[in-house]
């Protein structure tokens, strides 16, 4: 591996801690005639799908981010919760399931390892563009790759977010986050960045998830359960419905969830059509936060396994989740297995993505289609639902309670 070449992240063991996320941009930069913001020339006039080829010369890996220490993990809830004003007492809530883990949660040391691979399989594929990565929420911050990846030369950058679905905190959120970094680093003017589709209907998404369950379920009869009697939970984190209804341009507004749970619908039901058609199963949320007041998708998980009849056995597939993290080993590991246990159910959780060949194949495939220009006909898609929009659509994952703010790679508002 060359030296321009390796991966390339901001040092999070700076001499200063850094303890705050960018602030919030006040506004956004559009070149002259241009209807998106900070977009490159393949997507400032806000095609639903370019058939543009174009020459990135920099790969932008978006992370939450996630503490690596007890003293870390206050300062990060803040950053995630900020502008919401919850108090400290009460972000101890929360704080308990990072500090059973002595304050680490396993998403850095993922992204690290995703970087790794991602740079590594770009290479093979002759794609000989660094990779930055950046999180959202701590160290290294957004600004800080896009600071780097200027002092190195980019330009225009290709974004690729850790979250394959729509809605306001695993879509828009980080369009936002990224049009702040652009405006704490004082790049607006001088870096362009565009995004991957969402990647939900990616066939290389949706195989780590058919070889985890087919594992899993034949682990489930070895261990004396009938087909019949198992339950497939397909879990993600639940959102405000209000947030659904308004996911995936606004699309879906007639369903349930809107475009966040049909995304997940047409994904889970891919998966068992390849599996095992005659498994029961359902879609289950997890890890709600919020008032009781404010209605959060439902069934809960643990409701869900509570409210089971005729069933030996369960088994939990992370389907929103990209790769380990605190509400994987929290809300799944520990609390849905518990709740399973105490039902005499046999229990088992099947892997995420992580950095399995198929999945960073795919990240390596979204490049190659934006690169190629690749006609959305000709591009991989293996759900009902896709291939995903390029550019986000005017108003697509609208949050009412926070209203908008400056963000990029999408066409206003």
């Amino acid at each position: 591996m060359s030296e321009d070449h390796e991966p390339s992240v901001a040092d999070p063991g700076a001499a200063v801690r850094r303890e705050r996320k960018p602030e919030p941009a006040t506004g956004v930069h559009c070149d002259p005639g241009a209807r998106v913001p900070s977009a490159t020339s393949a997507t400032a006039d806000g095609p639903e799908h370019t058939t543009e080829p174009f020459a990135y010369d920099g790969i932008l890996l978006s992370g939450f981010g996630g503490p690596e220490g007890q003293e870390d993990v206050l300062p990060f809830l803040r950053n995630v919760t900020r502008g919401r004003g919850i108090p400290d007492e009460r972000l101890e809530e929360v704080a308990h399931h990072y500090r059973h883990f002595n304050g680490v949660s396993p998403i850095n040391d993922q992204n690290r390892r995703l970087l790794a691979a991602l740079t590594s399989a770009l290479q093979e594929a002759g794609v000989n563009i660094p990779v930055y990565w950046g999180n959202r929420n701590w160290s290294p911050y957004l600004d800080e790759a896009l600071q780097e990846a200027a002092a190195n030369g980019a330009r225009n950058l290709l974004a690729i977010p850790t979250s394959a679905y729509s809605s306001y905190s695993s879509c828009r959120q980080y369009r936002e986050d990224w049009a702040d970094a652009l405006e704490a680093s004082g790049l607006q003017k001088e870096l362009r960045i565009d995004k991957v589709r969402q990647f939900f209907s990616h066939p290389g998404f949706i195989a780590p998830f058919v070889e985890g369950l087919e594992a899993a379920v034949g682990e489930a009869v070895s261990a004396g359960n009938d087909r019949g009697s198992i339950e497939v939970l397909f879990a993600t984190h639940s959102i405000p419905t209000l947030d659904a209804e308004l996911s995936g341009a606004s699309l879906f507004g007639d369903a349930y969830g809107g475009g966040y749970a049909a995304q997940h619908l047409a994904a889970a039901r891919e998966i068992i059509a390849r599996v095992d058609p005659d498994l029961a199963w359902q879609l289950v949320y997890q890890s709600r936060s919020g008032p009781p007041s404010q209605p959060w998708l439902e069934p809960d998980i643990n409701d869900a396994i509570e409210a089971l009849t005729d069933r030996t056995a369960v088994i939990i597939v992370p389907l929103g989740f990209v790769s380990d993290h605190m509400e994987v080993m929290w809300d799944l590991d520990e609390e849905a297995t518990e709740t399973a246990e105490n039902r005499g159910l046999w229990v088992t959780r099947t892997p995420t993505p992580g950095v399995h060949p198929a999945f960073v194949g795919a990240l390596v495939d979204l490049v190659q289609e934006r690169l190629e220009g690749r006609p959305v006909e000709q591009r991989k898609n293996t759900t009902s639902i896709g291939p995903w929009f390029d550019v986000c659509r005017p108003g697509c994952c609208e949050n009412r309670r926070l209203g908008f703010k400056p963000a990029i790679a999408g066409l206003a508002p």
